[in-house]
């Protein structure tokens, strides 16, 4: 086997550069070594390669963390995975010790390490990861699947901040990759209707035509006036897969409803008037990482309920990342997948 990988870095000032780089190799206990099949593109990856970046990363690292791969080199310390194993990744690391951590809510570590962030991550052949931040899947569940399964651990997350009932009719804002994700959960859960509004013509046709939801173009259309029509009431579940939206959630939510906040945008602030929450009883609920969802979500990709593929778009090989990033940055694709 050759000892050198040529992986992309990242060199800053939203930039990738191709160099050859030694083959990673365990060196602790808790190491795994894992040589990746695929890996998908996500939100975060364009943030850190936006120009200013709108997520931080460090330089000189492999980017990328929606990775599936097998086991193929482990620590003295490894117990709960062997050589041959299929696994995913789980890439958020947190201390254990934060004042956070200790009480239970991990998503809100102080003190964490991010595998595609502060470390090497999966656009790469080969990656070295602690055990912990892997998960075992079976193998009858498609590469195409199980390379998707981090973002799909942040729905099943968020919704268990926010139970969706059998019945109910779900509004979501943004149809990009998060979005879509929302969309097939909230459809496998029994959502009578799912709206998706958006003004990328790509996206809301993808919407309509692989997801079975129902789309708003917001240039052409009043929203709230198209969720009125079709509810009568407004949404029992309003999410904004944006970061920004949370006014017009709230506009849309019927009284008692609940509005999802899950999108990101740190720099961005709205006007909210606060007498809509209390005097319609609504729930406002943020939802970040999710809290420890990953067994759950290996549970529901193994049970063949979702197929997250119906999202991938476009396949390229690792020489071709660049061209992905701007695929998905463009609006011209839903969900990039790399492969090695």
């Amino acid at each position: 086997m050759n000892n050198t990988m040529s992986v992309p870095i990242f060199v800053g000032d939203g930039r990738l550069e191709t160099q050859h780089r030694p083959i990673p190799a365990v060196q602790h206990d808790d190491d795994v070594l894992i040589a990746i099949e695929a890996c998908g593109i996500c939100g975060t990856d364009l943030n850190i390669l936006a120009v200013p970046p709108a997520h931080k990363a460090k330089l000189g690292i492999v980017i990328g963390h929606e990775g599936v791969g097998h086991v193929m080199a482990v620590g003295a310390s490894v117990n709960g995975l062997k050589i041959g194993d299929r696994v995913v990744i789980a890439p958020r690391l947190t201390c254990g010790r934060c004042e956070y951590c200790r009480r239970g809510l991990d998503n809100q570590c102080t003190n964490y390490q991010t595998i595609g962030t502060t470390l090497d991550g999966a656009f790469a052949p080969w990656l070295v990861a602690p055990e912990r931040a892997l998960f075992k899947i079976a193998e009858h569940v498609s590469r195409d699947d199980a390379a998707l399964f981090e973002p799909l651990s942040c729905v099943v997350g968020a919704f268990a901040r926010a139970p969706l009932h059998a019945g109910d009719r779900v509004c979501i804002i943004g149809a990009g990759p998060m979005g879509a994700l929302f969309a097939q959960h909230a459809l496998a859960q029994g959502a009578a209707q799912v709206l998706m509004a958006d003004v990328a013509p790509y996206r809301l046709d993808f919407a309509r035509d692989v997801l079975g939801a129902t789309p708003v173009n917001v240039k052409e259309a009043d929203l709230a006036q198209t969720v009125m029509n079709a509810t009568g009431i407004g949404c029992d579940l309003v999410i904004d897969a944006v970061g920004n939206q949370l006014p017009t959630a709230l506009n849309l939510a019927r009284r008692g409803g609940t509005v999802l906040l899950f999108g990101l945008r740190p720099n961005d602030t709205q006007q909210v008037k606060q007498y809509s929450i209390t005097r319609h009883d609504l729930s406002v609920i943020g939802a970040f990482v999710g809290l420890n969802p990953f067994v759950q979500t290996v549970q529901l990709l193994e049970s063949g309920r979702i197929a997250l593929s119906k999202l991938i778009t476009h396949r390229l090989p690792l020489s071709e990342l660049a061209q992905g990033v701007e695929l998905m940055r463009s609006g011209h694709g839903m969900k990039v997948l790399i492969e090695m």
